[in-house]
C-alpha cells in the first residue's frame, strides 16, 4: 500500500488508536525529541556538547516506532518525531541514508513539515532514482512540488508513469502541469513509444496530458491533446 502525506495520522488520532503501553512509549519519545529541539542552537546544528558520532535518543526511537506502535502507525509516529525534534538536515539525512525503506518513506513524507528550504532535495532525487514504488510515491509529495525545478518535476511525473505509481500521489499536479507544453511533448513521446511497441497507454498518462492543456479565457482547461491511439488488432493478435 502506498502512503501519502495526507494519510499521516495526528497525535490525537494516534492516542485514540494506541494501547496504554504504546501511548506511554510515544509520550516519552516525543518528550525526548522536544528536549533535543530545545537544546539545539537556532541554526539547527547539533548541540555543542553532543558528540558528532552519537545520535540523539529520539533518532533511536525513530527506528523502533513500528515495533512499539505497530507498522500501520509507524509512518505517522516517525513523522511526529521529526516535527517535534525540528529535525535539522543532518538528522534527516542520517535517518534517510541509514534507514530501512519504511524509515526512508517516513522521512520523505515529512520533509515539507520541516524548516529545511530546498536543502533536502538530494533525498528526493535519490528516491526518484529508486524502483521502490513506495519511495517514489512519497518523493512526489508537497516537498517536491515546492522545490523541484520544472525539468526535474517533469521527470518525476514520468517516473510515476514508468513505475505505475498513481499520479494522484503527485502533489500540486494540476497547478504545475497546467499549460506545460514541454511536459505535454514528453508525455506524447512516451505514449507514442508505448503504442509503437504494442503496449497500452496508461490511463494516468491521458489524465496528465489533459491537465497540460492551457486554460481558456474563462479559466477552464482547453481541449486536451490526444495521445496516440492503441494499435488496431491484427489477424495474428
Amino acid at each position: 500500500m502506498l502512503t501519502s502525506s495526507d494519510s499521516l495520522k495526528s497525535r490525537k488520532e494516534l492516542d485514540a488508536e494506541l494501547g496504554g503501553a504504546a501511548r506511554a512509549w510515544l509520550d516519552e519519545a516525543l518528550a525526548e525529541a522536544a528536549h533535543d529541539a530545545a537544546r539545539a542552537p537556532a541554526s539547527g546544528t547539533p548541540h555543542p556538547e553532543a558528540s558528532p558520532y552519537a545520535s540523539p535518543s529520539w533518532e533511536l526511537r525513530f527506528a523502533a516506532a513500528g515495533r512499539h506502535c505497530g507498522q500501520e502507525n509507524a509512518d505517522s509516529v516517525r513523522s511526529l518525531l521529526l516535527v517535534e525534534a525540528r529535525a535539522p538536515l543532518s538528522s534527516v539525512t542520517r535517518l534517510y541514508e541509514q534507514g530501512t525503506a519504511a524509515e526512508r518513506r517516513a522521512v520523505l513524507l515529512t520533509l515539507h513539515r520541516l524548516d529545511l528550504g530546498a536543502t533536502a532535495l538530494p533525498l528526493i532525487e535519490d528516491a526518484l532514482r529508486a524502483n521502490d514504488t513506495r519511495l517514489v510515491a512519497a518523493a512526489v509529495g508537497p516537498y517536491a512540488a515546492d522545490h523541484l525545478d520544472p525539468h526535474a518535476w517533469r521527470h518525476a511525473v514520468l517516473k510515476c508513469l514508468f513505475t505505475e505509481v498513481p499520479v494522484t500521489a503527485v502533489a500540486q499536479l494540476e497547478g504545475r502541469a497546467r499549460g506545460d507544453a514541454e511536459l505535454a511533448r514528453m508525455l506524447s513521446d512516451f505514449a507514442a513509444e508505448r503504442t509503437a511497441a504494442g503496449r497500452p497507454v496508461p490511463e494516468d498518462l491521458r489524465t496528465v496530458l489533459t491537465l497540460t492543456a492551457p486554460a481558456d479565457e474563462g479559466g477552464h482547461p482547453a481541449g486536451p491533446s490526444a495521445a496516440p491511439a492503441a494499435p488496431a488488432p491484427t489477424e495474428e493478435s
